[in-house]
């Protein structure tokens, strides 16, 4: 998905949008400002994918006043029409032959405003199982959110089978036999992110070179040119939510004027979707300055979140600003990987001051929850029920005040000052789905909560898929009931959430559990965040949500209504069975797959989060280094043993992720510690307290490894908006170009233990750009032709530009 605001705008332009049509002459098109003018659409419409027979959108995802809507206009095939009340949007794509893309116009009150329209990809597949006596059969994987209850299959003869309507794409899936688990004896296995391994569904995708492919070609004052490969029928070219009308005829050269109302714009896009018959293409975004693209990556600011890097910090385990607000409990059941180590706002002030964010180019600072939690330990339900306190922030007693042991609200204040001035903006991790007991919500209005017992007497816990939106956590976390049946929870947990950004002048949000939330929560979140902030302070506001599951559930919570994005905890798992376990590990097929699925589903310019690791996983460099196994209990084995890295290849395959992150599409999330190599078991063991002295020589190596990284990302805008093209691929090694204008990088990776040698060819239209090494590799080139020497497990990333 593109990012759903446009970024960096100054205030009025915002605010403000065209009035007539793109598709006359650029400069016949002004914006008209007038005092009267209002925002109809706030940022980016993302695309509406369409699915065979009825659709049903809700307008005001898009719209802030749907009642000015006129009318609406589809292409043909498709039918469109409001409903009475204007609330809705009904689309009816039945038609076989609909091509891939179209455009859905919509009138206010005597504009036009584009949004693009993706057409239905379902594939009907039947799964089956031949019976042998079994009383009844389920399945859950990523075709259902991994949920048994919801996909019973049925008898017919002696088969048990079930349909579903499918993406094309690959899906994990498991069959539930008379309530035990069993993967499909005739479908292939693949790992799993939670042990052992899966069944997998592989149904076929478009091939990838007969596929049109979109690139930036030129940028000359107020003109952009395009190239485009394998003949597309038609090309989609949006200036924010305008479509300009490219002519009919060849696309394998195409240019376009940049409508003078971008003129008054600080910033402003243009996307570009195409197709042909063998499916779409990528696509394409290009940031403007102006009616200039942008081509300086030093014009990028911390409000364009696609240029984002994220370092998420724990704020208890990360650096002890203040010891005078110290106090872990004083609890011998309490043992101290799960007690407070001193960690406070006060601390990470001192770290961004002395430029210790600014050496990896930190322009995102995520911070772990900072409410009030409990002042006493708590007793976890499940064996073998160990005691903790609050440190990590997720059990929140009060919404609206600083846990003392963190700071006060002064010092808050000054942290957000302090990392705005820096160039830096402050994400706040909220917890919405839950409170603790003692909470003032939970107290008053118990019947908010949803039910901790089932009907078949069964505890409501963790029960993370099957009943995904009413599960506890705990039995001491009533989970809220924030559908549509409880609208007076929605609206106080959203005002909790609209307070931290308006009294802290914060820049947005990491979304706590956002599959455990129904939608309705976060669509009236974002819609307040659209009227109280957005809108009357011109401020873009950034949410990134955390979802374990698959990609068609993560991408059901992105929208222009919803979230900007998710982490793609998918990719992060395949990286991790790729590049940790080395030559034991999947190909690099298995990558690639994963990274394409993901444009398929989020876009290739999306602001997905791709991380280094995560405070619910064990230390990723612990099971590079094999220290810690992937078969055994992660969690366990940090209270049981001393979990270190391991072998020292470990480094270099966490440098390798670091290189991975820091080279694809998305926003690269470093999770702390990994910059220098922090080991660990699961949690609370990969929650272990930073240090900032007396590190290893792998450790400095590694910061200054991913100092580096960071440094080549943030300069080079072929890293953060050039498009994509896979140029070579084998099981140990891998490589892929990102082209953006006059600039290409190329990120190589070789797993193996061996050094390997790979030929690259310079991709079409970069023919004699010479490159440079940044690395250990070894280059030799000779026109478009490199042969590429990597050490073993090893990266190199090639710069150039085109003269």
């Amino acid at each position: 998905m593109l990012s759903q605001i446009t970024t960096g705008l100054c205030i009025v332009a915002l605010l403000l949008l065209a009035a007539c049509r793109m598709d006359v002459p650029a400069e016949s098109s002004p914006l008209i400002i007038t005092p009267h003018d209002r925002t109809d659409i706030v940022g980016l419409a993302t695309p509406i994918q369409l699915q065979r027979g009825q659709n049903r959108v809700i307008v005001k995802d898009y719209f802030m006043e749907p009642s000015r809507i006129d009318s609406v206009v589809a292409a043909p095939g498709i039918t469109a029409s409001l409903t009475a009340d204007k609330q809705y949007l009904e689309l009816t794509a039945d038609d076989p032959e609909l091509p891939p893309l179209s455009n859905l116009e919509l009138w206010v009150e005597g504009r036009p405003y584009d949004i693009l329209l993706k057409s239905p990809r379902e594939q009907r597949v039947t799964l089956r199982l031949p019976d042998r006596g079994y009383q009844a059969v389920a399945v859950k994987g990523d075709m259902n959110a991994w949920n048994p209850n919801s996909s019973p299959l049925r008898k017919v003869g002696d088969t048990w089978q079930i349909d579903f309507d499918l993406n094309p794409g690959n899906y994990s899936y498991l069959y539930v036999v008379d309530g035990q688990e069993m993967r499909d004896p005739d479908a292939p296995t693949v790992p799993s992110d939670r042990g052992g391994t899966n069944s997998q569904l592989q149904l076929a995708q478009p091939d990838d070179n007969k596929l049109p492919r979109l690139r930036t070609d030129y940028a000359e004052d107020n003109r952009i040119g395009l190239q485009a490969t394998n003949n597309p029928d038609e090309v989609f070219v949006y200036w924010g939510n305008y479509r300009i009308e490219m002519p009919d005829g060849e696309f394998d050269g195409m240019s376009f004027t940049i409508p003078a109302a971008a003129a008054d714009m600080e910033r402003s896009h243009v996307r570009v979707w195409s197709y042909n018959e063998e499916g779409l293409s990528n696509d394409l975004l290009i940031p403007l300055q102006g009616r200039r693209a942008v081509l300086d990556a030093a014009d990028l600011t911390r409000s364009d979140y696609e240029a984002q890097i994220m370092y998420f910090v724990l704020i208890d385990r990360f650096n002890d600003g203040n010891p005078a607000n110290n106090d872990p409990l004083d609890d011998p059941r309490v043992l101290p990987p799960a007690n407070y180590q001193g960690g406070d706002l006060e601390g990470i002030i001192q770290k961004i001051e002395d430029g210790y964010f600014a050496s990896m180019n930190v322009n995102s600072l995520w911070l772990s929850p900072i409410t009030q939690n409990p002042y006493e330990a708590y007793q976890e339900y499940i064996e073998p029920q160990r005691w903790y306190s609050g440190y990590h922030g997720y059990w929140p007693i009060l919404s609206s005040k600083v846990d003392y042991r963190f700071g006060d609200e002064a010092t808050m204040k000054r942290l957000v000052e302090v990392a705005h001035d820096n160039g830096i903006n402050i994400l706040l991790d909220y917890v919405c789905n839950h409170v603790h007991e003692l909470h003032p919500i939970y107290q008053n209005h118990p019947e908010w909560a949803t039910s901790l017992m089932l009907p078949e007497g069964k505890r409501n816990l963790r029960l993370w898929d099957e009943q995904r939106t009413t599960t506890w956590f705990d039995t001491f976390l009533p989970t809220l009931d924030l559908s549509d049946a409880n609208p007076e929870g929605i609206d106080v947990q959203t005002d909790s959430a609209l307070y931290w950004l308006e009294e802290y002048d914060l820049d947005g949000y990491r979304q706590d559990a956002t599959k455990h939330v129904p939608t309705e929560f976060w669509r009236t979140l974002t819609r307040k965040a659209k009227e109280r902030v957005m809108v009357p302070q011109g401020k873009p506001i950034y949410q990134i949500g955390e979802t374990y599951g698959s990609r068609p559930l993560i991408n059901s919570y992105i929208s222009t209504g919803l979230l900007n994005s998710q982490f793609d905890f998918n990719v992060y798992f395949d990286a991790r069975e790729v590049l940790a376990k080395g030559s034991e590990g999947a190909g690099f097929e298995l990558l690639a797959s994963s990274l394409k699925e993901s444009f398929n589903y989020y876009g290739h310019h999306s602001t997905m989060g791709y991380m280094s690791g995560n405070h619910d996983q064990a230390r990723y460099i612990s099971l590079a280094g094999s220290d810690l196994s992937f078969s055994e209990d992660h969690r366990e084995a940090g209270w049981s043993r001393d979990v270190q890295v391991g072998d020292d290849i470990g480094y270099n395959r966490l440098q390798m992720l670091h290189a991975f992150n820091m080279t694809i599409p998305g926003v690269p999330v470093i999770y702390y510690g990994d910059e220098i190599g922090i080991p660990g078991a699961g949690d609370p063991d990969s929650r272990r307290m930073m240090y900032f002295e007396g590190w290893k020589e792998r450790e400095a190596e590694t910061k200054q490894v991913l100092e580096k990284l960071a440094r080549l990302r943030n300069e080079r805008l072929s890293l953060t908006y050039g498009d994509t093209e896979y140029i070579h691929q084998t099981g140990e090694t891998f490589a892929f170009a990102r082209m953006y204008f006059d600039e290409i990088t190329i990120a190589a990776f070789n797993k193996s233990s061996q050094p390997k040698t790979i030929a690259l060819t310079l991709p079409t239209g970069y023919k004699g750009v010479k490159l440079s090494p940044n690395f250990k590799g070894n280059l030799t080139q000779e026109g478009n032709q490199l042969m590429l020497t990597l050490p073993p497990a090893s990266y190199e990333v090639l710069v150039g530009e085109r003269s």
